[in-house]
């Protein structure tokens, strides 16, 4: 699999043609499974390790869905690599560390995916545009029931999918949405909601997920329990909370715009000029700078442009994806300099369209 093609070729879930794209930037299913009469890995040796990847991999190869899959073995990627996939939300922060006996594959529209050997033998994964988590759920059941044919899961009629972290038993289900939400941050307000959404019974991460922090007004909201709840359940109740917080950010926008829209304009504009003249340009200033964008074109403060450049733009900014296009590792300064030009040429070419 040759990562810099990667680059220039964005998932199918980055076009933004999903509902809600605008504020519900995907949504997500991942499932956690384990073999039957297998260790599960944070206790297995490299050599147990070694016949649950060679078992995965036969059972996934038989299946449809991957049929032309990349089958990319994380131990013998570098760093760089495995911070690309990353970045791409290909992998988790667990399967970024490396390791033995570990196995990412993808399929090619980077719809679905599945880890073998992180914290459980099986992590699958499907992904979609927009707020679509029951139709990312319907995709994932049935690569799920396609896999379970050639596989006997670890499984108890008392307790359900049996995983190495207990909050995973049960279904092994997390339902997720990421969600753009600049107009509750400018407003004050995200606070208050995050705190609320806890109390119903999910959680907030950042935007790589568990243990990483919110960058440019994303937030990725999931459930926190698995078991005593049927999947469709959950996949309901991750949706409807989703549901009323784009409503919060809908009505949030719109007061802003009525309220402030000198403000707004200026912070829009600023943002589109510097987005389109810097020289210089570190990740966390371009996140933040793209989320003003986003604002704007969702808000018609600005020229038309396309919710599929604007969401490929987020990932091209990143530290890892810069690299990888220029084959090399850079320096900071040498990256600032040319996530600037990545951006000035992109949004500068879309001006003329």
């Amino acid at each position: 699999m040759n990562l810099k093609e990667m680059v220039s070729s964005p998932g199918y879930w980055l076009r933004g043609d999903g509902p809600e794209a605008m504020i519900v930037f995907s949504s997500r299913i991942r499932l956690a499974r384990n073999l039957k009469e297998f260790v599960f890995p944070p206790w297995a040796q490299s050599s147990l390790l070694k016949s649950v990847a060679e078992k995965l991999l036969k059972a996934v190869k038989k299946a449809v869905y991957f049929k032309n899959a990349y089958y990319i073995e994380i131990g013998k990627l570098s760093p760089l690599e495995r911070d690309f996939l990353l970045e791409r939300h290909l992998i988790s922060q667990e399967f970024n560390k490396g390791g033995e006996e570990r196995f990412l594959v993808v399929e090619k529209k980077e719809i679905l995916s599945l880890m073998i050997n992180e914290e459980d033998h099986l992590r699958l994964q499907t992904i979609f545009s927009g707020l679509q988590l029951r139709e990312t759920w319907d995709l994932i059941n049935k690569v799920d029931d396609a896999l379970e044919e050639n596989i006997d899961y670890a499984f108890s009629s008392q307790w359900g999918y049996l995983t190495a972290c207990p909050t995973n038993t049960g279904t092994g289900l997390r339902a997720s949405c990421m969600l753009h939400l600049p107009a509750l941050v400018i407003s004050g307000k995200i606070n208050e909601l995050l705190k609320e959404i806890s109390k119903l019974g999910l959680v907030a991460r950042g935007l790589y997920g568990e243990g990483t922090e919110a960058q440019g007004d994303f937030f990725q909201i999931s459930n926190q329990v698995t078991l005593g709840l049927t999947e469709p359940q959950i996949v309901d109740n991750v949706e409807r909370i989703v549901r009323e917080v784009v409503n919060q950010e809908r009505r949030m926008r719109e007061i802003l715009l009525k309220r402030n829209r000198v403000q707004m304009e200026d912070e829009v504009g600023r943002a589109y000029g510097i987005l389109t003249h810097a020289h210089l340009m570190n990740t966390r200033t371009a996140m933040n700078l793209l989320s003003r964008l986003r604002l704007g074109v969702d808000l018609n403060l600005l020229p038309k442009i396309e919710t599929a450049l604007l969401n490929e733009l987020l990932f091209l900014v990143a530290p890892a994806h810069i690299q990888i296009r220029e084959g090399k590792t850079l320096a900071p300064l040498f990256r600032d300099e040319l996530r600037a030009k990545i951006l000035r040429e992109k949004l500068n070419e879309s001006s003329k369209r």
